[in-house]
C-alpha cells in the first residue's frame, strides 16, 4: 500500500513531466526562472498586466510584486496574489502615465525578475500598425514542432503597436496550461513589450468547435448542441490566462454556469477597438435547429426565431461603442472569426461545404444585426479561426453596403479550406481571378471576395516544410489616420517580410467610408463646420443611432438609407450641438453653417 500510494501522488508529476517534454518546455526550471511570459494593454490610463508563472514549488509564495523603473531605480508599484490553477498574477494600475515607455519588472521571491517595456500611447503617429494571428497550432504537418522565430523576428522589424491572437492560441484539449506556456516561450519576447489582445476561442477552451449558447452546459466536445463542454474551473483558467489583461468588460454580469464575460474597448493610438466574443452567445445547431432538415437547398429554413449571434448585451455594448469617440479618429471590431462563410470546400478537395454553421454567416439575422451596427460607426472587422486568408466586403441589402473584414491566415494551418465557388464572381475587376467578385455564400449572404489566400498544397502531402503552400502566414493591419485609410497585408511564413512578396491578391487598402456606403440613398444637408474633425452623429426621430463618424476636415455631408427627418448631433471637446428635423433628400443642395465654439 506504500508503494502504490506513492505512485498515486507521483503519477500527476510524471504526466506533466511528459507534457512539458511533449511541447518542447523545460522539464526543471530553477527558481530564478519562474516567470515564464507577460501580456498588458493600457487604455484611459488603466495598466492591466498578467504574470504568466510556471508551477510554484515547494515552499515558494504565492505572490509577485509589479515594479516599475524610476530613474534606475524598481519602485514597487502593485502586488497579486498568484491564482491557481493556472498559476497567473494580475495587476491593476488606475493613473498609469501613457505619455512615455516605461521599463517594468515582474519579482518573486525576491529570486525571479521579469522585465518588459509598457509602450507609450502612440497617439502622435499617423500610422497605427497591428499584427494579428490565429490558428497556434504547435506542429506543422509531418507532426514535428514548428518554430515561431520568423513571426517574432518580423515583428521585431515592424514594430507593430498592437498584436492581436484572434483565438487558437492552445490547440490542446486537456492541458490548456502547458500548451498555453508553450505560447508564451514563442512569443514572449514580442507579447511582453507590446499591448496585445488574445480572444480564446473553440479550441482555447477544450472543444472541436464552440457555440456558447449563452453560457449553458455542452454534452460533449463537438459542441452541436450548443454550451461550453470543460469544467468551469477549466474555462475560467483559460479565460483568466488569455484574457484578464484586456480593460475591463463591459457589463462584467457572468453568463449560465457563471462563466465570466470579456467583450469590452480599447483605444490605443487614437484607433478604438470593440473587442467582442461572437462565440459566447451564437446557439448551438442542433439546438435550434432540431427537425429542420439540414439538405434543403432552401438555407432559410436554418435563420429560426431565436437563434442568436452576438446576443442582445452585445449589439446594446456595440451601439454604445459606435457613438462614443473618446480620443478616437478611426475604428476596428476584433472577433474570433468574420460574419460570413468564407471557404466552399474543406479537409480535401473534393469535400465541398454547402454551409458552415461554425461560420458567422450564420444565423443570418444575427449575422446582419451585427453588422448593420458595426457599419454606424464605418468600423473595418479583424478576426481568425477559418484556416483561410481572405478579405471581405460584407453586404446587407446589397452587396458592398456593410463593412470590410480581414481573416488572418494561420499561424501553422493542418486543416485545409479552399474559396472555390462554382459560379464565376460578378463586377469582379478586370484580370481577377474568376473566384473574386460578388458572391451570395453558404447560407445566401451577400459577399464581394476581395482577395483570397488557397493553399496551393494537397491535403496528404508530408513535406516537413509544407507551410506556406497551406495558406500558413502572418497579417498586418495599417491604420493612417490622416488619410483616414486601412491596409490589410497577408505575409507568407518563414520570410522576410520587408522584403518578399505578400500572397497574391494582397495588399488591400480600404477608405473609412468605404466600411458604410449608402446605395441608393438619401442626403443630409452639407455642414460647414467651424471646427476640424468633430463627431458627427445621425439619428432617426425615434432617437436610434444611424450613424457616427469623426469627420476629417470641417465639411462633411451624411447620407442615410431612408427618407424622413433627422437629427444630427456635432461635437467637438466640450462643445455640442445638435440640428434637428432636416429631411433627406435623393439630391440635397442646402448647405449649414454650423459654430460650435
Amino acid at each position: 500500500m506504500k508503494y502504490l500510494s506513492l505512485i498515486i501522488v507521483l503519477i500527476p508529476t510524471l504526466l506533466s513531466g511528459q507534457i512539458q517534454k511533449e511541447v518542447g518546455l523545460p522539464l526543471n526550471v530553477e527558481p530564478k526562472d519562474r516567470i515564464s511570459f507577460c501580456l498588458y494593454t493600457v487604455n484611459k490610463q488603466q495598466l492591466k498586466l498578467t504574470a504568466q508563472f510556471y508551477p510554484i514549488r515547494n515552499f515558494e509564495p504565492f505572490e509577485a510584486i509589479l515594479q516599475m523603473d524610476d530613474d534606475g531605480q524598481w519602485i514597487d508599484i502593485d502586488t497579486a496574489e498568484i491564482v491557481y490553477p493556472g498559476y497567473t498574477a494580475h495587476f491593476k494600475v488606475v493613473g498609469w502615465d501613457d505619455s512615455k515607455t516605461t521599463k517594468y519588472r515582474v519579482a518573486h521571491n525576491e529570486t525571479a525578475f521579469y522585465e518588459g517595456l509598457i509602450q507609450k500611447n502612440p497617439v502622435e503617429k499617423d500610422e497605427i500598425v497591428v499584427g494579428a494571428f490565429s490558428g497556434n497550432s504547435i506542429y506543422s504537418i509531418h507532426g514535428g514542432d514548428l518554430s515561431r522565430q520568423d513571426i517574432v523576428d518580423n515583428m521585431k522589424k515592424i514594430k507593430p503597436d498592437l498584436l492581436f491572437f484572434a483565438g487558437d492560441q492552445v490547440y490542446d484539449h486537456s492541458e490548456h496550461y502547458w500548451h498555453w506556456l508553450r505560447f508564451g516561450q514563442d512569443f514572449g519576447e514580442i507579447i511582453s513589450n507590446t499591448p496585445t489582445v488574445c480572444l480564446p476561442d473553440d479550441h482555447d477552451v477544450g472543444q472541436a468547435n464552440i457555440w456558447g449558447a449563452g453560457g449553458k452546459k455542452g454534452i460533449n466536445r463537438y459542441g452541436e448542441m450548443g454550451g461550453y463542454y470543460m469544467p468551469l474551473a477549466y474555462i475560467e483558467e483559460v479565460q483568466r490566462a488569455q484574457s484578464w489583461h484586456l480593460p475591463d468588460a463591459y457589463d462584467p454580469t457572468p453568463i449560465g454556469d457563471g462563466i465570466s464575460v470579456l467583450y469590452t474597448n480599447l483605444t490605443w493610438g487614437g484607433i478604438s477597438f470593440a473587442i467582442i466574443e461572437d462565440r459566447k452567445w451564437k446557439s448551438g445547431p442542433d439546438d435550434v435547429l432540431a427537425g429542420i432538415n439540414r439538405d434543403s437547398v432552401d438555407v432559410s429554413a436554418f435563420d429560426v426565431a431565436g437563434a442568436k449571434l452576438l446576443g442582445e448585451r452585445q449589439l446594446k455594448f456595440l451601439e454604445d461603442w459606435t457613438d462614443d469617440w473618446e480620443n478616437a479618429e478611426m475604428k476596428a471590431v476584433l472577433s474570433a472569426t468574420v460574419f460570413a462563410q468564407t471557404s466552399t470546400r474543406t479537409g480535401k478537395h473534393d469535400w465541398f461545404i454547402n454551409y458552415d454553421f461554425d461560420a458567422n454567416g450564420w444565423p443570418q439575422t444575427g449575422r446582419n444585426k451585427a453588422l448593420e451596427v458595426i457599419r454606424k460607426s464605418y468600423a473595418v472587422m479583424i478576426g481568425g479561426d477559418q484556416h483561410l486568408a481572405t478579405v471581405i466586403q460584407h453586404g446587407i441589402e446589397d452587396w458592398g453596403d456593410a463593412g470590410y473584414s480581414f481573416a488572418t491566415p494561420s499561424i501553422a494551418s493542418l486543416w485545409l479550406r479552399w474559396w472555390d465557388p462554382k459560379e464565376d464572381g460578378k463586377n469582379r475587376p478586370k484580370g481577377e481571378p474568376r473566384y473574386i467578385g460578388e458572391f451570395e455564400e453558404g447560407f445566401k449572404n451577400k459577399i464581394t471576395m476581395v482577395a483570397v489566400a488557397n493553399p496551393d498544397a494537397e491535403p496528404d502531402q508530408e513535406d516537413p516544410d509544407l507551410v506556406n503552400s497551406r495558406g500558413a502566414g502572418i497579417g498586418v493591419v495599417r491604420f493612417n489616420k490622416s488619410k483616414r485609410t486601412v491596409t490589410f497585408e497577408c505575409w507568407p511564413r518563414k520570410v522576410d517580410i520587408t522584403e518578399a512578396n505578400q500572397f497574391y491578391g494582397w495588399p488591400v487598402t480600404v477608405n473609412q467610408l468605404d466600411n458604410n456606403q449608402v446605395i441608393d440613398g438619401y442626403q443630409l444637408p452639407h455642414l460647414i463646420l467651424d471646427v476640424s474633425d468633430a463627431v458627427v452623429s445621425v439619428y432617426d426621430q425615434s432617437k436610434q443611432l444611424i450613424s457616427s463618424l469623426r469627420i476629417k476636415g470641417n465639411t462633411y455631408q451624411p447620407e442615410v438609407r431612408k427618407k424622413g427627418l433627422y437629427d444630427i448631433s456635432i461635437r467637438k471637446g466640450t462643445y455640442e450641438k445638435t440640428i434637428s428635423q432636416l429631411p433627406a433628400k435623393r439630391s440635397n443642395k442646402k448647405k449649414i453653417k454650423i459654430t460650435l465654439r
